[in-house]
Order: C-alpha cells, then structure tokens, then sequence
C-alpha cells in the first residue's frame, strides 16, 4: 500500500529536518569557540570540555536512549528531544559562565543523538520498501547541509557582538519545524505492522494472524535465536569500520593538504571546509539516489574500495611530502580579536567532533591543526619531531613536489566522497532496517554507543599512533582496516534493498549467519498480503 504524496513529503522532511539540526549542531562550535574563547578567557582544558561535553551527552543518549523510543515510541521520543535541545539552545544563548555552557552543551548533545536514533528508525517503518533508502539517507544529507549552513551564518555572525549567542539560538529553527512535520503524521509506523499481513507461504515456520509477537530483552542481541546475533555482528560490524578506517582523524589533514597545493593562511580553512563541504553534499546526494536502485550493499563495497585506496594513497604521498603541523590552541591566548571566516578541516560526519579553531598570531586570522579538535590540544608540541615540521622542503624538484602534493588533495577529495557514498548514509540505513520492531530501538543505541565511543577511542590514540609509527604508516593503517571492513561487507552484511520489513526480518530467521547474504537474497520465501478485513 502506497502512502500519500503529503505524507511522503513529511516524512522528508523529518529525515532532512533532524539531520540539518544534528550536522549544524556539531559545526556551529567552530565559530563559537574563538569569541567564546575571547570573551571568557577558556583554556585549552576548559574548550576540551566545552566541545566534549556534546559527546558525553551523545553517548549517554546512546546508552539510554533506546529505552526510550522502544517505551514511548518513535514520534514521542523525536518531539521529547526536539525539546531538550530547545532547552539547551536557550540555555546556551543566555549562558554567562562556562557551567552554563556546558550544561548547555551537554543537553544539545543529549538531543541530537536521542534524534538521530528515532529518526532513522521513525521513517524507516513509516515508509514503504521503494521509499526507504532515499528518505532515510535523506537524513544524511540534512547533516551536510547543516554543517554548511552553520559555516555560513558563523561568517555572518562573526563580527556581530554576542554573535555567538545568536549562532547558538538558530539551531532551533529547524527544530521547531521538524516538530511541526510530525504532528501532523501518524504516531503508529506501517513497518510495525507489516508482518501481521504478510504471510509466507513456503518456510520452517508458518505465521498465524492473531498470533502475539515475541518479546526481546537487550540480552536477546546476544542469542542466536531468530538470527540475532547475526543482526549484531552486523550492525557492530558496520559502525565500528565506519570509525575505525580513520575518517575523523584523516579529515585532521586537510587544511594542511590546502596549504601545501598553495593555498596559504585563511583561504585554505576556507577551502577545507566549503570545498570539501560541497563535495560531500554532492556525494550523499548521488548516494541518496542511487540506494535504492544500485543497493546498500553495492554502494557500501564501492564506498568502501575507494576510501581503502583513497587513504592509501595520502600515506605514501606522505612519504615523500612532509605534511606541515598548524600551532596549537595555546596561541589563541595571545591572538588578535580580530574574527575573520571560521574553517573547519573537513566535514563532520554522524559522530564526529567539531574542531577547535586555532588563530595564527601573524595575521590575526583562523587557520586550522592537527590538533583541531581540543581532545588533545596541549600536547600537539609532540608533533613536531613526529612529522619532522622544522626540516627543509624536500630536494626533489619544485614540479615533482606539487604533483605530489596535488595527489593529495586529491585522494582527499575521494576519500570524502568515497565514505559519504558508503558508510555515512547507508549504515543507519541498514541498522534501522535489520533488527525487529520490537528492539529495534535499543538495537540501534547499542550499535550507536560503540560508535561514539570508537570515535572516542580514535581520536585519542592518534597522536600516539603517530608518534610510534609515523603519519604514513598511520594512513597505510587506516588503508588495511578499510580492505578488512571490505572482506566484512562482503561476507556478513546482506542486501536489504526493495525488501519490507518482514521480508528482511525473515531473511535473519532462516539463515544461522547471513553468509554470502549477497548471493542468496531471495531464499525462496514468497509472501502475499492477507486481507485482514475479510479475514476477520
């Protein structure tokens, strides 16, 4: 049964609304951070925990949130963080003192997390088997355009005094308006329904109407009863090679790639960020097109190829290329009050941080470092023997160096464009997607912990990383891990492309392990719609 085209366009709205808030919510610290930092006299310590504190409030909502849209459904757990955030936003525009930040932050963190979950899973089940890729993946594409639109209205804002406050304030527009779409649709998802009115007609197990659907505990994930413990491997699986392929930290470079093709100063911030920002909405763009014609699983394993040679090729580009470290946040001390565009190394994806921006004393302008994010600001000294900052330009010839350096930035623009095909939009696709409508919601929080906390985990042993075995042999690492999460998406992870989702649900039950799922996506399990009313 098809929806209406009025209910299918707020059920894009809502995808599109929830990630635009979620993405402008995690860029907007970028240019608040220097008149924050201005205005307040924080430390390098004290803008750690005003950036980290979005991710500690993130992963508390991961770990609790799945209760919260498995008790009270879906829509109420959207409208419910559609309200935390609200609060927070005030709390942040009106905040005098750094506690108040924080608990702003961390309530702001809280919401868009809560929200990132219920959506995905909201509009999964609203819609029908045609519609669900684009919609869902349309979340995706909200979060690109919001970190852009947050990049605009910080330049505007930069030089308004309290601008700050305002850039804070906007988050809730899109909010209020998302909350807006949802009243007006139904609270009940289809997807719930489906398997009561599909019957297979050929299987072990026959269905009956009528028939109470099981109940699952959070230790059911862990079973191999109904095909779970496939489901969690492979949402596991999914979102901790999302992380663990280096996205956050590979995006670190990027200003400095800039830099080293001749864009100097503030231009190559600005690049970083609208250049690669323009790609990467272009990218999730053909992504969202293309799922549910080419299949999540297709577009996982070229996403996937690509950012393995993509990574690959920046780490032995490295080899040659001594890539330049920017100074750390210890010279905002000293900078200039004067606010010119704030950068960002790259575009921040469903569970990455915003970097801290850094000001070069020179010339009073924001430039960006390895260090960009303040998880680990005060100690970007111990870059410099690292990446050999302080030697000569290589001896090879002038033309030969820029080639390479143009390599780059190029395997740069790829690896971009290469995860916003693959692992950005089509791992919450298909988490939304596998698990059954009775856990799915503390399914998808589970797997969405693990992914905060390898994003954690990432960013924190970088620079140690580094330090043991180099910058190039930490791409070629990262090139390794995403071969590996190729052989994974491979084997485990299954075509769920024009399935509903009963028919996915059945395809867990009668497989011990989704092996080869890829092969063997139609097991011959057919289906035909009981009509409930002449049957009751």
């Amino acid at each position: 049964m098809g929806l209406r085209p009025a209910v299918l366009l707020l059920c894009a709205s809502v995808s599109l609304l929830g990630g635009l808030t979620f993405g402008y919510e995690l860029a907007v610290i970028s240019g608040a951070l220097l008149p924050l930092q201005l205005n307040f006299g924080l430390s390098c310590l004290e803008q750690e925990l005003l950036v980290g504190s979005l991710l500690l409030g993130a992963l508390l909502a991961s770990l609790v949130g799945g209760f919260l849209i498995d008790c009270y459904g879906r829509r109420r757990a959207i409208l419910g963080s559609n309200a935390v955030l609200l609060a927070g936003s005030l709390i942040l525009g009106l905040a005098s003192s750094l506690p108040w930040l924080l608990l702003g932050r961390l309530s702001v963190g809280f919401a868009i997390s809560l929200s990132s979950m219920a959506c995905c899973i909201y509009v999964s089940e609203l819609v029908g088997p045609r519609q669900r890729g684009v919609l869902v993946s349309l979340y995706e594409v909200g979060i690109t355009v919001g970190i852009l639109f947050s990049y605009g209205l910080n330049y505007v804002l930069a030089g308004s005094p309290w601008g700050w406050r305002h850039m804070f304030g906007w988050a809730a527009a899109p909010a209020l308006l998302q909350s807006l779409s949802l009243f007006l649709l139904p609270a009940g998802a289809e997807g719930t329904a489906a398997p009561k009115d599909l019957i297979p007609l050929q299987g072990r197990e026959t269905s009956k109407p009528g028939l109470v659907k099981p109940q699952y505990s959070f230790l059911d994930l862990f079973r191999a009863q109904d095909g779970m413990w496939s489901r969690t491997v492979v949402g596991l699986g999914l979102v901790l090679f999302q992380q663990l392929t280096g996205q956050p930290n590979v995006l670190y470079y990027a200003s400095t790639i800039f830099r080293s093709v001749g864009f100097h100063g503030g231009s190559s911030a600005v690049l970083a960020s609208v250049g690669l920002g323009t790609v990467k909405v272009a990218a999730t763009l053909v992504a969202t097109g293309l799922v549910d014609r080419a299949g999540r699983r297709a577009l996982l394993l070229f996403g996937c190829a690509f950012m393995a040679l993509s990574v690959s090729g920046i780490g032995l580009v490295s080899f040659a290329v001594s890539l330049d470290s920017g100074p750390s946040c210890l010279a905002t001390s000293n900078a200039s009050q004067q606010v010119d565009l704030p950068g960002s190394s790259g575009l921040l994806l469903r569970s990455s941080l915003p970097p801290v921006l850094h000001t070069n004393g020179d010339q009073g302008q924001p430039v960006l470092s390895v260090t960009e994010r303040p998880i680990h600001p005060v100690i970007t000294a111990s870059l410099g023997p690292v990446l050999n900052t302080a030697s000569p330009v290589p001896t090879s010839p002038i033309l030969e160096h820029t080639l390479l350096c143009w390599s780059a930035l190029v395997c740069m623009m790829v690896y971009v464009s290469a995860f916003s095909v693959g692992f950005g939009p089509v791992t919450w696709l298909v988490l939304s997607e596998i698990y059954p409508a009775e856990i799915r919601g503390r399914a998808f929080a589970f797997c969405s912990s693990f992914n905060w906390a390898a994003n954690l985990f990432i960013s924190l042993s970088f620079l140690d990383l580094i330090g043991a075995i180099g910058l190039a042999w930490t791409f070629l690492l990262y090139g390794l891990t995403a071969v590996l999460g190729l052989a994974f998406i491979y084997l485990l992870v299954p075509e769920t492309k024009g399935q509903s989702l009963a028919e996915i649900e059945q395809q867990f039950q009668t497989s011990r392990f989704p092996l080869s799922f890829g092969h063997r996506q139609r097991i011959g399990i057919q289906y035909h719609r009981l009509d409930v009313s002449s049957a009751s």
